[in-house]
C-alpha cells in the first residue's frame, strides 16, 4: 500500500471539509486555526454534514471515524516542511494577520507545492495566466507583499465550488454543505507535484462512507484539470452572484442576486466568461451561464463576503475588484462590475471609519 500524504491545510472553516474528504480517502491533514478551533477539532474531530443524492436529509460524516487523520494546530506549531502540500484555504485579508503572515513566509521558503482554494486567487497564481500582469494586480489584495516570496511554479489554483458554512448555532467544528459542487484544481508545472494531486483526486473518488450496513460514495470530489483556466469558472459565478448579494438598499440572497433579475446577471456572467476566454480559456474549461442559474436556485443566502461586509468587515476578498483589474489590462469594462466595485468599496469604507 502507498504511504499516505500528510497535507497542511491554512484555515479549519471551509477547509474542515478538504481535509475531511482527505481523511476519508485515507491521507493525514492538519489544520491550522485559532486556539478554540484547534482544542475542539483535536477532541472531537470534524464533523461535516451533506446532501447526498437519492437520501433524505443531510448524511453526517465525522472525521475519527475515518481511515485517515484530521488534526489541528495553532500557526507556530508547524512546520511546513514536513508536509507533501499546502492548502490556503483562509480568506485572503487574514494572510497578513500576526502568526499567519510568519507561516506564509514558512511555507514560501519551504518550496512545497501550495494548492489555494481560495476565492481569491493569491498572487502567484496569476503569474500562471498568459496575459495577466499580476503587477497591476496588487492593489486587489489586502497586502501583496504576503504574496512575494513565492515561485508561481510551485503554486496552483483550485476552485472552490462546493458551497458550505458553519450552522451558527452549531460548534464550531461543524460544517453543513448546501452545494455538493467538486473542488476543480489546474494541475502544477511539475509532474512529481501533479502526481500528488492526481493521487489525493484518485482516493477520495475511490472512498466509500459506512453508513449502517451500506457502503456509499458521498459528493464532494477532487479534480485534477491539465488546463489552468478550469478554475477561472468561479469568477463568472462570483461576479454575477456572490457580489451583487451587495446593493445599495442592502444585503440579499444569491438567489435573490442571480434571479431578481436573470437578463443582468446572464449580462455579468457571461461577459466575465469572454474576458476570461480572451486570456487563453476554452468554453469546455467554464461553466455555462444556465447550469450556474439552476444551482443558485438552492443558495437561499447571502454570500460570505457579503455576509462579513454588512457585519463590519474592514477588509473581504476582493475578486470584484480582480475582475475589473485585468479586463481593464485588456482594455475592456462593464458598468455592472463598476457598479459592484463602488459598491464594495463604500461599504468597506464605512466600515473602516467605524473601527477608527
Amino acid at each position: 500500500m502507498k504511504t499516505a500524504h500528510n497535507v497542511l491545510i491554512l484555515g479549519a472553516s471551509y477547509g474542515s471539509l478538504l481535509a475531511t474528504k482527505l481523511a476519508l480517502g485515507g491521507h493525514s491533514a492538519r489544520m491550522v486555526c485559532l486556539p478554540n478551533e484547534v482544542q475542539l477539532f483535536n477532541q472531537a474531530g470534524a464533523i461535516v454534514r451533506l446532501p447526498v443524492k437519492g437520501r433524505d436529509g443531510l448524511v453526517e460524516v465525522r472525521s475519527r471515524d475515518l481511515p485517515g487523520k484530521l488534526s489541528a494546530a495553532g500557526p507556530g506549531e508547524v512546520a511546513p516542511f514536513d508536509y507533501d502540500l499546502v492548502v490556503l484555504a483562509m480568506q485572503e485579508p487574514q494572510y497578513r494577520s500576526p502568526g499567519v503572515r510568519e507561516l506564509i513566509q514558512s511555507v514560501a521558503t519551504s518550496r512545497v507545492p501550495c494548492m489555494s482554494i481560495m476565492n481569491m486567487p493569491p498572487l502567484p497564481c496569476l503569474a500562471r495566466i498568459p496575459g495577466v500582469d499580476p503587477a497591476a494586480c496588487r492593489g486587489c489584495y489586502a497586502d501583496p507583499t504576503v504574496w512575494d516570496g513565492f515561485d508561481p511554479q510551485l503554486m496552483t489554483l483550485c476552485s472552490p465550488d462546493p458551497q458550505a458554512f458553519r450552522p451558527p448555532e452549531e460548534p464550531v467544528n461543524v460544517l453543513q454543505v448546501r452545494l455538493p459542487t467538486n473542488f476543480k484544481s489546474a494541475r502544477f508545472p511539475s509532474q512529481a507535484h501533479t502526481a500528488i494531486l492526481r493521487r489525493l483526486e484518485a482516493d477520495i473518488e475511490a472512498a466509500r462512507f459506512e453508513l449502517g450496513r451500506e457502503r456509499i460514495e458521498l459528493p464532494v470530489k477532487l479534480k485534477v484539470h491539465d488546463s489552468v483556466f478550469v478554475p477561472l469558472a468561479k469568477w463568472s459565478m462570483l461576479l454575477a452572484g456572490n457580489y451583487r448579494c451587495v446593493t445599495a438598499g442592502g444585503i440579499r440572497s444569491i438567489k435573490e442576486a442571480v434571479h431578481g433579475d436573470l437578463a443582468a446577471s446572464r449580462a455579468v456572467y457571461e461577459w466575465v466568461m469572454k474576458l476570461c476566454v480572451s486570456l487563453g480559456a476554452s468554453e469546455k474549461d467554464l461553466v455555462p451561464f444556465d447550469k450556474y442559474a439552476a444551482a443558485a436556485q438552492g443558495l437561499a443566502g447571502p454570500s460570505s463576503a457579503a455576509r462579513a461586509l454588512y457585519a463590519g468587515a474592514p477588509n473581504i476578498e476582493r475578486v470584484d475588484r480582480l475582475v475589473q483589474a485585468i479586463a481593464r489590462q485588456k482594455g475592456q469594462g462593464l458598468a455592472a462590475i463598476d457598479e459592484t466595485v463602488a459598491l464594495v468599496d463604500a461599504k468597506l469604507e464605512e466600515n473602516r471609519k467605524a473601527k477608527k
